[in-house]
């Protein structure tokens, strides 16, 4: 499935006296405690998922890349406080009122401002949201393999009463790239519950976004922001349609790196609009020039890859990892099926007391 994007060292076991031995997977995705999960290449790890209950959302972090140096922070390195949201939505969708505080900025997330009204973007308040990862066995699924690991889970987009107004599957796969570099990709379906439908409100907040690295933004930094269609910079960049957006800057006196989200072709209304900051801060825009309804029992796919790199490539660069990114086959969203239990075929055995 992703072998365009993948490189591979897998090597066999040679002890003499395991001739059964399997290959041990280069990608692994590691159940953690505290409801984490990292994902580890040959036992590196490249980024770790974080989905407890007490969580306002799950997120990705750190996404690590050259030096050990984690590419993304929790927070707006100014503004780090609470983020709390008013009593309704903003009047004016796109003057949405400035919060003090961002503590929803989570590294790297899948959240919406304005679902049904509900803000599942702000941390707090009368009409915060809050998304909350299923973890009955039905709902979390691990997967390792010599090319990508993969982590499967089910969420549900509760309002402020806890009432779902929103059902996600969502898919977090993680391949090893080229040169040092990685891959985040990222498939989420938002389902509409039976009996109602979901409307996507019109904001520039959802459905992903990027926290960056102080050192790596244009104005704590001196970074770089390049989209597919040339333009630099939050002046050029802001809200402008494009395939993907690459923020690059430095991470040690020496070294630079970056991450470039990418929209998938197949995802509706591509190429959306990208929010960039010079701050430090990126994400793609779906909902930000008009509403967006899931009707009752349908549901809307989407996918978004991150390429997690050294060094600060140009355009054409990007341009052909995101032509490979383009050709990777849609993942299953379906969870496998729990095995049955087997039943025993005469009286279960006495356990003996050990001595």
């Amino acid at each position: 499935m992703v072998a365009a994007l993948a490189v591979s060292t897998t090597v066999r076991a040679a002890d003499p006296a395991l001739p059964d031995a399997r290959p041990v997977p280069d990608m692994q995705v590691l159940p953690l405690p505290y409801a984490q999960a990292s994902f580890e290449h040959v036992g590196r790890e490249l980024t770790r998922y974080h989905f407890g209950p007490d969580l306002r959302r799950p997120f990705w972090y750190p996404i690590i890349g050259p030096e050990g140096r984690s590419l993304t922070r929790m927070g707006k390195p100014d503004d780090p406080g609470q983020s709390l949201t008013q009593a309704e939505q903003p009047k004016d969708p796109n003057k949405p009122e400035n919060p003090l505080g961002h503590s929803h900025q989570n590294s790297v997330w899948i959240s919406h401002k304005d679902v049904n009204g509900v803000d599942f973007w702000r941390d707090g308040g009368p009409i915060a949201g809050q998304i909350v990862h299923q973890l009955g066995r039905e709902g979390l699924e691990y997967d390792d393999g010599p090319e990508a690991s993969t982590m499967l889970s089910r969420n549900v987009w509760n309002d402020a009463q806890g009432k779902t107004v929103m059902f996600e599957r969502r898919r977090s796969t993680v391949v090893p790239g080229e040169d040092g570099s990685w891959w985040l990709i990222i498939d989420v379906q938002f389902e509409a519950p039976p009996g109602g439908e979901v409307t996507l409100g019109k904001t520039p907040f959802g459905p992903i976004g990027v926290r960056m690295a102080k050192t790596i933004g244009v104005k704590d930094g001196g970074g770089r922001i390049l989209n597919s269609s040339g333009q630099r910079s939050e002046k050029e960049a802001f809200r402008k349609p494009a395939r993907w957006v690459d923020y690059s800057g430095p991470i040690t006196r020496s070294q630079t790196a970056g991450i470039t989200l990418m929209d998938h072709p197949a995802n509706t209304r591509h190429p959306v609009p990208f929010h960039v900051r010079d701050d430090g801060w990126m994400g793609a825009c779906l909902t930000l020039d008009e509403p967006l309804v899931i009707p009752s029992g349908k549901h809307l796919r989407l996918r978004y890859g991150l390429w997690v790199h050294p060094s600060v490539p140009d355009g054409p660069t990007i341009e052909r990892r995101w032509q490979s990114f383009t050709k990777q086959p849609m993942a299953s969203l379906e969870m496998k099926s729990p095995p049955k239990k087997q039943k025993p075929s005469g009286p279960a055995p006495t356990a003996k007391r050990l001595k």
